[in-house]
This record gives C-alpha cells, sequence and structure tokens, in this order.
C-alpha cells in the first residue's frame, strides 16, 4: 500500500456509515483532501481531531495532497480552492493562505452562479451545482472537485438478465446485462476477513500516456453473500481493489477447492477440455453485472468526517461548519464516468458579513464498486498508484442504455 491507501480507507468506511445506507455513489478521496488542506492550519484539540482523521499528522497529509495536486492524474481532473469574504481576516488565515498549494485557486467569495460554473467547469460538466447554497453568513468558502470519463480497454458483451441467476432479484426486471469479454477484464473468488467469500471483477480503462509511464483507472466490482452488511463489504472492497491493481489477488479461491453448481454468488461447472496447464486443471472466470448509475448529495458536517474541526482550524474556535457533497457515477458498457464536488462553508456566529473451472460470477444482488487510480513509471509507482478515487453501492441496477446497445464498430 501507499501512505495514503490505509488512511483513505478508513476513512471511506467513516463517510459510507454516515450517508444514505441504500444505493449511493461518493468521493471519499475528494473529502479527505479537502481537510487535508486544512491541516497546517490546526492546532491543540482540532489538530488531534485531523490527525484521527486524517489517519495521519495533518502537516504530513496537507504534503501528500499538495503533491497529488502538483502532478495530477491524467484521467481524474482534481481541482481545490478556498474563497473568503472580503474583510474577513481572522488571525493566522494569510499564513495559512500562504501555505496552499499553488494550484488551489484563492479570491473572494464567489456568487452561487459563479460556485455552480465552478462545479460544472471541473467536473467534465457532470455535475451542474455546488452542493452548498451561499447566505450572508459565509465567510469562508472550501471546495474540491474530481472527475473521469473513461472508455473501457475492452468492452463488455451483452447477455440476457437471466445471466444474473435464479436467486437474484434484478434478474426478473431487466433484460439485458453486461457479461465480461474473454480477453482485458479480471475475475477471481476470494475470501476476505470482513465478508467472508465475495466475488470480484475489474475492468479497466484505456491507459493514457505520462513522461514516465503510463497511467489508468481500474473499476473493482466486490459482492459477498445477500445478508453481509454494505459497511464490510465496501472496507472489503477498498483493501481488494488497492492490491488488484498491484496485480495481487488476496484471498484467491481456487476453483477446484470449491464445490461445483450453483450459489446466490457464481456457477461452477466442470468440463474436459484441451489445456496447457502445467497440472492439467484450468480456471476460467466470467462476470456477469448490471449497468448502473447514481447521483448523490452527503451532509458532511458531522465530527466524524472531521470538517467542524477543519473549520475551526481555519476560520477560528466561534466558525461552524456547513459541509456537502455532490456525487455522480455512470457504469456502462463502453466506459465508466463519475464526478464529486465537495464543499465546506465556515459560517460565522455573528451578525452578517459574510457561505476452467468456469466460474460465472453473478452480481445479482447490491454490492461495491471502487474506481481506483493506477500510475506506472519505468522508475515504480507514482502518487497516484492505488488510490481509490470513487466509491459506491450499486443496489439499482439500469437497462443498458441506447449508446450501450450500439455496435460496437
Amino acid at each position: 500500500m501507499t501512505s495514503l491507501q490505509e488512511p483513505l480507507a478508513r476513512y471511506a468506511e467513516r463517510l459510507h456509515a454516515t450517508v444514505d445506507p441504500g444505493h449511493h455513489v461518493a468521493s471519499p478521496l475528494g473529502a479527505w483532501l479537502l481537510l487535508a488542506l486544512c491541516g497546517p492550519a490546526a492546532t491543540g484539540a482540532e489538530r488531534d481531531a485531523l490527525a484521527d482523521v486524517l489517519g495521519m499528522d495533518p502537516s504530513d497529509a496537507a504534503a501528500t495532497a499538495a503533491a497529488m495536486l502538483a502532478e495530477p492524474h491524467p484521467l481524474v481532473p482534481a481541482a481545490t480552492a478556498v474563497w473568503h469574504r472580503a474583510g474577513y481576516d481572522p488571525p493566522g488565515l494569510a499564513d495559512w493562505y500562504a501555505g496552499l498549494p499553488p494550484r488551489t485557486a484563492t479570491g473572494p467569495l464567489p456568487t452561487q452562479d459563479a460556485l455552480d460554473a465552478w462545479a460544472r467547469e471541473h467536473t467534465l460538466g457532470l455535475i451542474d451545482r455546488f452542493p452548498l447554497q451561499v447566505s450572508p453568513q459565509v465567510v469562508l468558502a472550501l471546495a474540491s472537485a474530481l472527475a473521469t470519463r473513461i472508455s473501457w480497454a475492452e468492452p463488455f458483451d451483452l447477455a440476457p438478465a437471466a445471466d444474473l441467476g435464479s436467486a437474484s432479484p434484478w434478474a426478473g426486471s431487466l433484460t439485458r446485462v453486461l457479461r465480461s469479454p474473454k480477453r482485458g477484464h479480471r475475475s477471481w473468488i476470494a475470501t476476505t476477513d470482513r465478508a467472508g467469500e465475495v466475488i470480484v471483477h475489474m475492468s479497466t480503462a484505456q491507459p493514457a500516456a505520462t513522461k514516465g509511464g503510463r497511467a489508468g483507472l481500474a473499476v473493482v466490482s466486490v459482492a459477498a453473500a445477500p445478508e453481509v452488511a454494505a459497511g464490510d463489504v465496501l472496507a472489503a472492497a477498498y483493501r481488494l481493489g488497492a492490491a488488484a491493481v498491484a496485480g495481487a489477488e488476496p484471498g484467491r479461491r481456487s476453483l477446484f477447492d470449491l464445490p461445483l453448481g450453483e450459489t446466490a454468488l457464481w456457477t461452477l461447472r466442470e468440463e474436459r477440455v484441451r489445456t496447457r496447464a502445467r497440472d492439467g486443471r484450468e480456471e476460467r472466470h466470467a462476470a456477469v453485472l448490471p449497468c448502473w448509475s447514481a447521483r448523490s448529495e452527503h451532509d458532511l458536517t458531522g465530527s466524524r468526517l472531521g470538517f467542524p474541526a477543519a473549520v475551526r482550524a481555519v476560520a477560528g474556535a466561534d466558525a461552524q461548519a456547513e459541509a456537502r457533497q455532490a456525487a455522480m457515477a455512470r457504469f456502462g458498457r463502453y466506459g465508466f464516468e463519475a464526478a464529486a464536488v465537495t464543499g465546506a462553508f465556515a459560517v460565522a456566529s455573528l451578525p452578517p458579513e459574510g457561505w476452467a473451472r468456469t466460474a460465472e460470477l453473478r452480481f445479482g444482488h447490491p454490492y461495491a464498486v471502487l474506481a481506483v487510480a493506477t500510475d506506472e513509471r519505468r522508475d515504480g509507482v507514482g502518487l497516484w498508484h492505488g488510490v481509490p478515487v470513487f466509491s459506491a453501492w450499486v443496489a439499482e441496477p439500469e437497462e443498458p442504455s441506447a449508446a450501450d446497445l450500439a455496435d460496437p464498430s
């Protein structure tokens, strides 16, 4: 793991536990980056609170965020901003401003229309409004934005929804779903500490060339038995996703150690084939999963997510926090797109001044999805490698869109 993967997994577990437990998407990374910018301003109790939430020393978190923003991932545009109301100048604000990453925009507090335009500009137009509303009491605003729009290196095939299996509640409500192609995707069955046996599918974007190598994005879907809690499946996804982009498959089960037949997660069959496998036992995997999309807004004001401490650190002990995130994602036959805008306001409590065996893995009931950045260099890996960018709990599948049904030729 890189230095950020474990702290971000811990923060993601907190964030997902506080939001709507149903169908949703979020960017724990977008919230974490915003908190990290506030780290250098924190002292005393606020610094301790931020260290706990960030999972590392606030100064180290700020340095990590600054390094990532200074060298943005080519497939995941990222932006941050800090604005303040004219005449608002608490002690230490100027010093904190001076230490912000050079790519962080600063200036006067924008109007609501300007904030909405900033959200659109920095999310490839995927999010059309800022998640908070400016009021006269807002004296300081912080924002982060992340977005991606990728095409799969190998698109999915289409399959009848019945292939999700007789136990799937979605098999009867959909007509068509996606099937992984024979090449270019990875699937396996794994045993995890938190979620028990799970099925895993990973599809990757067409990579982008960088000066030192290439960068990409992998989308990892993880499903457990229907009775396993969403939080445990998401936690397993964060750990499996980070390992998967490094080429590892921790907890992988051999298909020859599993009983033949059908479960809620897979169907396993055996047949005689000609194979070049050294021991004469070949393992094959395929995955069947639905298209899906999600739009979510999350209230991040709770103390467990760190924004009250962060706002007090930069705006003074009397400041109150408002924090929200707007996020969206869409997963289809040919690609994936996602975006998130996280906003935090410091609200002054003052007079207004101020905002083979062949296993067919069936994703036929709610499951977790994680989008993980890759950043491979000739001399190793970059800061973004293995960093989860978006995560989702998929509970509302969709039919393939007209674009998904189009012939790829």
